[in-house]
């Protein structure tokens, strides 16, 4: 099957949690929007295309279908493409923990974006920076505490008993962390090995090396989820 991703052209984004999976898969997809731009996905959003109506973009459509939510399209394509191994329970599983990645994004969201999401940030940098001090100290800590520990409490080296997307979403969080808080990453590194080390050898995976290198990697940017404001990350 070829796949259709349609995800806003100029950021990685939620997207990019789907297009890794895609990517490290070697599956057959097209990134809609950055080949024909972002009013591509008007259709579908304004619901004058058949199937499911997508709140917003990421949606992927698979065949007839089309599938909306970053985790509910990985839990479609992760025994589709090899990415989930291990039969429901393992499935199950890994829906979780994606899951929770997804309350971890959206907290990263807010560091720079605190009041309103119509706002720019430099309309709410006050309430920024009190919300990622939080951030900083409590909440980032306690994410990755908790992904650390289900590495841990695995064999060490990914999060299922075998490779998965998950292992593939964490290596994004850890990649989008170290460009938004360098600083904060840096005193959190002896505190998450196991995320240091999936986070390597996920990049040297041959296909996502190979992504990664290529032009289809968006870089980071502060239009993205992961935005690196200086004054949000001091050095101490």
């Amino acid at each position: 099957m070829r796949y259709e991703l349609y995800y806003w052209s100029g950021v990685q984004g939620r997207g990019e949690f789907v297009r890794l999976a895609l990517e490290d898969a070697g599956a057959d997809y097209v990134d809609v929007a950055r080949k024909r731009g972002d009013n591509a996905m008007m259709p579908f959003l304004r619901g004058k295309q058949e199937g499911a109506l997508p709140f917003a973009p990421p949606f992927l459509k698979a065949g007839r279908m089309v599938i909306a939510q970053t985790a509910t399209i990985l839990a479609y394509l992760g025994p589709r493409l090899g990415l989930v191994l291990g039969g429901l329970s393992a499935e199950i599983y890994a829906q979780q923990l994606q899951a929770t990645v997804t309350d971890f994004m959206a907290e990263i969201h807010d560091t720079h974006h605190p009041v309103a999401a119509n706002l720019y940030y430099e309309e709410q940098r006050p309430a920024a920076r009190k919300r990622t001090q939080a951030f900083r100290e409590e909440r980032l800590p306690k994410f990755l505490g908790y992904f650390e520990n289900v590495l841990t409490r695995g064999n060490g080296r990914q999060a299922l008993s075998r490779h998965s997307y998950v292992d593939l979403s964490l290596f994004q969080l850890v990649s989008g962390l170290d460009y938004a808080f360098p600083n904060a990453m840096k005193r959190m590194q002896s505190r998450i090995p196991h995320l240091r080390a999936l986070a390597e050898r996920i990049a040297e995976r041959p296909n996502i090396a190979a992504y990664l290198a290529s032009p289809r990697r968006i870089p980071f940017n502060e239009d993205g989820v992961f935005r690196h404001y200086p004054e949000l990350d001091p050095a101490r």
